[in-house]
């Protein structure tokens, strides 16, 4: 699959990625899949808070780390959120995390490097790269039209 854009957006603390995530989020549609990647504190999480904030959740949002999945469903749209942090590489389809792909909501899932095997060809991937304590730059690669159309109309 070739890669037609990358787009950078520079985060100056967790108001700038919170904000990112809300203007993605008014861009939303059925069965989107956003990839986080990144180390460990590099924002995917804040990124995840936003996003739900946006889409009028008002649970408290953490990090699903032991329970893989978490669903959101008193949004405008269900969010399923995933850290498969603690999976084994190809494990993924065995659980039917897949599945989630194609309810109809919107899929966020942090580390999604681990279960690249089942990976929708169309999504939209953001890496985080730490630059200092309060400083990211966000990585933003579009899968498809409808990614590239969306990144288009929030950067």
């Amino acid at each position: 699959m070739n890669i037609e854009n990358e787009y950078k957006y520079t985060s100056h603390g967790e108001k700038d990625t919170m904000e990112l995530a809300q203007n993605i989020e008014s861009e939303k549609f059925p069965n989107m899949v956003i990839c986080l990647k990144g180390e460990l504190g590099s924002g995917k999480t804040v990124f995840v808070k936003g996003f739900a904030s946006s889409l009028g959740i008002d649970e408290t949002i953490t990090s699903p780390t032991f329970n893989l999945v978490k669903e959101y469903l008193m949004g405008e749209m269900p969010l399923y959120h995933m850290d498969v942090y603690r999976m084994e590489e190809g494990q993924g389809d065995s659980i039917g995390l897949s599945d989630y792909f194609s309810k109809g909501g919107v899929t966020i899932i942090e580390w999604s490097d681990i279960i690249k095997d089942i990976l929708p060809e169309e999504r939209l991937e953001i890496k985080f790269k730490v630059i200092d304590e309060e400083t990211r730059v966000m990585t933003l690669t579009p899968y498809g039209q409808d990614y590239e159309d969306l990144l288009s109309a929030v950067l």
